[in-house]
């Protein structure tokens, strides 16, 4: 594996010698210089691997530098000196001032090491500076993609929302200059060296911040401070007054929907993201080694040619091809880096000739920038003024609503995972509605950008409980006291599952005229409670759980749906199921009411979408792409079943390992009735959505490590551990080193005492008969050793015997 190792850094080397000939850069003031850091783990390693094989494809111009950081006994142990031109940093993982544990920290770190002691940091003109989990799709050279000096060009990190609060304000003298970037960082080497020492240390400012952790002010769904590098960044801008061009054409994350006509160059595989069935997470790679264990790739995704059959939806079907060409491009680095190693020929595969196809070879050939946007600057590089203004988009905001309960919690990890899978553009907030009382007790403050709420689910004013009414109070409190840049609210319930983006551009909402799915069971828009909740019954539009609205509709809507909803709530004479169609003739759907009264009071006509949104258990229209699941109803899949009520009061959150009932595997669904296997498939993404977004929720928690629990442990929490889908359980604990917050638990969830149960009393009759079973056989053992003695002194006579007579014995055994 040296020997492996040794080729693939001067096939590196060779590579970007080559590079700068091909594009003929390098001579002052043209020096690009490209950094990336990582550290002394197999995780970074594979990374690092599929970085530089990305380097070479995409013809990056200029050299490339990998700042390592690593303690001394890490540097010992370590095999991957070769992988990448390599430049050491001393690890400032654990903080040396405040033993703090925050690895992202080595990023500033390192630049700013490199910045003072590299010799070849003196001999730079541009700095690119890139994360080790990202493919390099095309050429990233600063000033043809707009960089200036005093102006870098960066990627844009929208939930950076302590930008535009009390996070800014704290922490730099400028808060007005503040920008939310990342990811990408292209500049000039004199604004680098300015900004340095600024990002280092105010990366630790925020980092000791722990009052300003929340979600809700910094953006961080898990509210432990882990983008506090990401922060250190923006202020430390701020203070050298660096404005960025900022961009969201040149980088993507595989699994989002890129903006048509826009190719980006770079893919940051940070988050989870899935085509089909298949899915990947690097999380779920932490500690493997296959850099060094020959033949041993990534999971295999789907090929081209499948994805193109699986979607119809052009834009979706281009986010798939990403995202398979991000895997295949990391697969391809690890099968040249064992091949050039000397590993043992593979054994031929479909897949290993793929991946040296002229076909992949053509598909990622090097991508260059035809067109880019910035969304701070009022003109386009390489495009005219008209065409910007008809290809940029609206920002949106999506907003849930939820309560400070287990029942929601659970739903909101399911929902944001799959906000994050979607590809939706723009921000996310999530709606919390708490009295003061449960606010004090609630443990859930990480699991979403966050905008908290008074409760309404008992009415001030009446004492009625009704805790829908929730939705649109919290709707109301959140325009009225958050600050919102976008154009299109997007308002979803808690109990959805995302599958794809929800736009205004692609739905057609405008400002007067939003978009819902319909609600047909809504009858009394056409009854007398329309005619009594409504002074305009006829534009009483029978719609919601999806709405797209303009922000200037919402700001006159919301106050009116509120009370239009308690309007409703309170005509208890017309809850009957024939006026209502509310089957329980509760009164239940007044919030529904509330929204389309308000909406006809305002003469707000929508545009009704049937293919947005599908009930789980409903059979789909054919060739349709719903973008969003509501599981609000119970569904099922042949004796297998899912209801959301029966899961009221667990705690799936808190409780390591909790997870739901596994749906079946498609595999054994009946293909003769199409309709019902598509439907049952649909059903099975659903539940499967959950599960994977509890699984890894857990996994980002640091639940305990069930291989070390006790039997009588195992025995508690048996009922809660499941296998994952690709049989890759064995790395749950793969964060197990980072530390446990406050928020966290490594109790399994409660299981009633079993002492008397008849499960115990079986587990004592096993032992039981183990014991006497145990006891036999050793009476038998002993038996035997007493009679072997007793004819061990009956050969020895005989041997005496023999030997007199001249005839030889065999070890003390008649000879056969």
């Amino acid at each position: 594996m040296e020997n492996l190792i040794v080729l693939w850094f001067f096939m590196c080397i060779c590579v970007m010698g080559s590079g700068e000939e091909t594009v003929m850069i390098g001579e002052k003031p043209w020096r690009v210089h490209t950094l990336f850091s990582t550290e002394c783990q197999d995780y970074f390693d594979w990374q690092t691997v599929g970085f530089m094989h990305s380097f070479r494809k995409a013809k990056q111009v200029g050299n490339v530098t990998r700042l390592l950081s690593c303690t001394e006994d890490e540097r010992r142990r370590y095999k991957g000196m070769k992988l990448a031109p390599t430049f050491e940093v001393p690890s400032m993982s654990i903080h040396p001032r405040t033993g703090d544990w925050y690895p992202a920290i080595n990023k500033p770190a390192g630049v700013l090491h490199w910045l003072k002691h590299s010799q070849e940091a003196q001999n730079v003109d541009w700095v690119v500076i890139l994360d080790a989990d990202m493919i390099i799709r095309g050429p990233i050279i600063p000033w043809e993609i707009g960089a200036e000096k005093g102006r870098p060009v960066a990627a844009y990190y929208g939930y950076l929302i302590g930008c535009d609060n009390i996070l800014a304000k704290l922490h730099t003298k400028h808060p007005e200059l503040c920008d939310k970037v990342g990811g990408l960082l292209a500049m000039h080497i004199d604004d680098l060296r300015a900004l340095a020492p600024l990002w280092l240390s105010k990366s630790e400012e925020v980092r000791e911040d722990r009052a300003h952790w929340l979600t809700n002010i910094t953006g961080d769904i898990y509210g432990k401070g882990w983008i506090s590098e990401m922060y250190g960044y923006s202020f430390g801008a701020s203070e050298v007054g660096l404005r960025h061009k900022i961009t969201e054409d040149l980088m993507i994350y595989p699994g989002y929907i890129p903006r048509e006509g826009v190719e980006p160059i770079l893919f940051h595989y940070g988050l989870p993201f899935k085509v089909g069935n298949w899915s990947f997470s690097k999380l779920e790679h932490h500690e493997d080694d296959i850099v060094y264990q020959c033949g041993k790739l990534l999971p295999e995704p789907p090929y081209p040619q499948e994805v193109m059959l699986m979607e119809t939806d052009p834009n979706k079907r281009r986010a798939f091809l990403f995202s398979i060409e991000c895997i295949n491009t990391i697969n391809q680095g690890l099968h040249f880096l064992h091949t050039a190693g000397g590993c043992p020929k593979p054994k031929w595969t479909r897949y290993l000739s793929f991946l040296k196809s002229r076909t992949f070879s053509e598909l990622t050939k090097p991508k260059y920038v035809t067109e880019l946007v910035f969304q701070n600057d009022k003109v386009a590089v390489q495009t005219k003024p008209e065409e910007k203004a008809r290809n940029s988009n609206p920002k949106i905001h999506t907003v849930f609503s939820t309560e400070c309960t287990p029942y929601f919690d659970w739903q909101t990890v399911g929902f944001v995972h799959s906000f994050h899978l979607s590809g939706q553009p723009g921000n996310l907030t999530r709606l919390l509605s708490c009295t003061d009382e449960d606010l004090k007790q609630y443990r859930g403050h990480d699991l979403a950008p966050t905008h908290y709420v008074p409760s309404m689910s008992r009415h001030p004013l009446t004492g009625d409980w009704y805790p829908a009414i929730n939705k649109p109070a919290a709707v109301l409190h959140w325009i009225n006291h958050a600050d919102i840049d976008a154009e299109f609210i997007v308002i979803l319930d808690a109990d959805m599952i995302m599958r794809g983006p929800i736009t205004p551009w692609e739905f057609k909402a405008e400002r007067g005229r939003p978009v819902s799915a319909p609600y047909d069971y809504l009858i009394g828009c056409h009854n007398i409670l329309a005619k009594l909740h409504t002074r305009n019954p006829e534009a009483c539009d029978k719609v919601g759980g999806v709405i797209i609205m303009h922000i200037d509709d919402l700001r006159k809507f919301a106050l009116l749906w509120l009370h239009k909803t308690e309007e409703v709530r309170a005509d208890k004479a017309h809850y009957a199921t024939n006026i209502t169609g509310d089957i329980y003739e509760s009164g239940w759907i007044s919030e529904m009411y509330g929204y389309s009264f308000a909406a006809a009071e305002l003469s707000l006509r929508h545009i009704i979408n049937s293919k947005m949104m599908i009930y789980p258990g409903y059979v789909p229209e054919p060739g349709t792409s719903y973008r969003v699941f509501h599981y609000g109803l119970e569904f099922k899949v042949g004796n297998w079943s899912f209801d959301k009520a029966k899961w009221r009061e667990t705690d799936m959150v808190n409780n390591c390992w909790a997870k739901f009932p596994d749906p079946p595997d498609p595999l054994t669904l009946d293909t003769m009735d199409e309709n019902a296997r598509q439907r049952d498939l649909l059903s099975i993404e659903c539940a499967r959505t959950l599960n994977d977004a509890l699984y890894l929720h857990h996994k980002r928690r640091n639940c305990f490590d069930v291989n070390s629990l006790t039997a009588p442990e195992k025995e508690k929490g048996s009922k809660i551990l499941s296998a994952r889908k690709l049989g890759k359980r064995d790395r749950m604990n793969a964060d197990r080193s980072k530390p446990v917050g406050r928020n966290e638990s490594r109790e399994s969830p409660e299981v009633k005492d079993q002492t008397f149960s008849s499960f115990g009393f079986w587990m004592v009759a096993v032992w039981a008969a183990f014991f006497l079973g145990f006891t036999a056989l050793m009476f038998v053992v002993f038996s035997r050793g007493r009679r072997r003695k007793l004819r061990g002194k009956h050969h020895r006579s005989r041997k005496r015997s023999s030997q007199s007579s001249g005839v030889l014995d065999f070890n003390g055994t008649d000879r056969p």
